[in-house]
């Protein structure tokens, strides 16, 4: 039995085209990827991927809602129970972290288009959401929440890529972690770090 047939048999086809993907997406850092090349990748043949994905788009979706949910943890890892203000900056940090450590990736889940009608898609970015404000309503006391959650995503947001595109400096982690910081001290109009 070839390895393409196992595959598919075993039931991981969908997780070895995603796999091998990301590793596409990793290695060249260009997501102009095709469904071909994923085939390849994952030994098996030009049409196989099309057994659980209609497009390019929808294997997009799926690599995205993969990064979402690792996001998602990276963010909890931060600080698992936020409950004050500079603990906003520890996960402000980690989503620039994961940005730089994950560059492809996280151009795929916010730059590239990805199918809205996705339910795996929308679940993924709609818990990221949902884990912001939640967070901002527990450690802030405002009268927007949602506000002032989308504002501070926006602003990890520019700051990731900021450092992606090159604006920033992103060598030196300290200084990626200083300026981060410093940026949410002053949305948040505490005490900037020292």
């Amino acid at each position: 039995m070839s390895q393409a047939t196992a595959s598919y048999h075993h039931g991981d086809l969908r997780a070895a085209c995603i796999r091998a993907a990301r590793e596409l997406l990793e290695e060249t850092g260009d997501s102009g990827l095709s469904l071909r090349a994923v085939a390849r990748r994952a030994g098996v043949s030009q049409t196989a991927p099309y057994r659980h994905f209609d497009d390019r788009e929808a294997l997009l979706s799926a690599v995205a809602a993969e990064g979402y949910r690792e996001l998602a943890a990276a963010l909890d890892a931060a600080h698992p129970e936020p409950a004050r203000p500079g603990d906003l900056a520890d996960i402000a940090v980690a989503y620039v972290r994961f940005a730089l450590d994950h560059p492809a990736m996280f151009r795929v889940m916010f730059a590239e288009p990805c199918d809205p009608n996705s339910p795996e898609r929308v679940a993924a970015a709609t818990a990221i959401n949902d884990y912001l404000h939640a967070t901002v309503a527990r450690v802030l006391a405002t009268t927007a929440p949602g506000t002032m959650a989308r504002t501070l995503w926006a602003l990890a947001h520019g700051l990731a890529f900021l450092h992606l595109d090159g604006k920033f400096d992103a060598a030196d982690p300290s200084a990626v972690e200083r300026t981060v910081r410093a940026s949410v001290a002053a949305v948040l109009g505490t005490p900037a770090p020292h």
